[in-house]
């Protein structure tokens, strides 16, 4: 059985026929995936069961699926559905797409027919297998247009996207702000603690900042901290795979409350310490100071 510590990476390769699936495919090759041209979508759920038993230690995996395979996008969709529910498995699809001069220009250089007009203009077959893969490509991570890319370039950016080096790296930052001094301009998601008990009322606490365990506990001793935490952290455990997925390198969540000193300081760091087992984990401050003593 493949070891269920590590995912296993699932890459859909798919897009506009013409649009350098072939190179794409190959390149994942160089990369060291186990590659697979063309997989009936109906297989895939099978295909995953067995990579995920398999003894052969397999954990990258790159599986073409075009238009040949059309009839089976419903079964594409929800076989995703249910794979985006596994723990041991990172999906991702990638959608090669090019403007539609360009294809038109790729056919006639190779003097192929579009495999949905084989009797027809390349420019009919290319309308209609937009229309056909525009769901498809709405699901994608990440779309890779190669009207300009040579199949060099189009190699290129691939081991650049997709090298083992770039695909670990993903670092999660909490920071902690005064709604008083605005909104930190780089933040990704924001939360608003200011419905919280503050501690800025309790009198000996005020000089001091959530970093203090007398303050972090005050603020984490009420039920509506408890329940917030719970809620926030059950949504982020979803999220931070969906935006690693999706190719970020850095998530910004920013904790607010009124001054920055108190309730969004313990908070950023309790989330910090929450996630640094799965991620990369900074947490800072911004304005943890500029209160304090007031």
């Amino acid at each position: 059985m493949a070891d269920q510590n590590q995912e296993i990476k699932l890459v859909i390769i798919t897009g506009m026929s013409g649009a350098g699936k072939t190179v794409a495919v190959q390149s994942f090759e160089d990369l060291g995936f186990y590659c697979v041209d063309n997989l009936p979508p109906a297989l895939l759920p099978k295909f995953l069961d067995l990579m995920k038993d398999a003894t052969n230690g397999i954990q990258k995996v790159a599986l073409v699926m075009d238009l040949r395979g059309r009839e089976f996008f419903d079964s594409l969709f929800e076989a995703l559905d249910k794979l985006g529910k596994e723990d041991w498995l990172e999906e991702h699809i990638v959608f090669l797409d090019a403007k539609d001069q360009k294809l038109v220009s790729r056919y006639k250089e190779t003097r192929r027919s579009h495999p949905l007009a084989p009797e027809g203009l390349p420019l009919e077959g290319i309308k209609q297998e937009r229309r056909i893969l525009d769901e498809l490509r709405g699901r994608a991570q990440r779309i890779i247009d190669t009207t300009e890319l040579k199949p060099r370039q189009l190699r290129d950016k691939i081991v650049e996207l997709y090298s083992e080096e770039q695909q670990d790296i993903f670092s999660v930052h909490t920071v902690s702000f005064g709604f008083k001094y605005g909104l930190p301009i780089d933040a990704d998601l924001v939360f608003d603690v200011r419905f919280l008990p503050n501690p800025h009322y309790v009198e000996h606490m005020r000089p001091l900042t959530g970093l203090n365990s007398e303050v972090s506990s005050y603020v984490f001793k009420w039920s509506d901290t408890q329940k917030f935490l719970e809620k926030v952290t059950d949504l982020l455990q979803f999220m931070l795979p969906q935006y690693k997925k999706e190719g970020k390198t850095q998530l910004v969540i920013a904790i607010g409350c009124t001054g920055g000193q108190h309730r969004s300081v313990a908070i950023a760091e309790y989330l910090a310490k929450q996630f640094s087992t799965n991620y990369v984990t900074h947490v800072s401050h911004r304005d943890i100071e500029k209160r304090k003593g007031q």
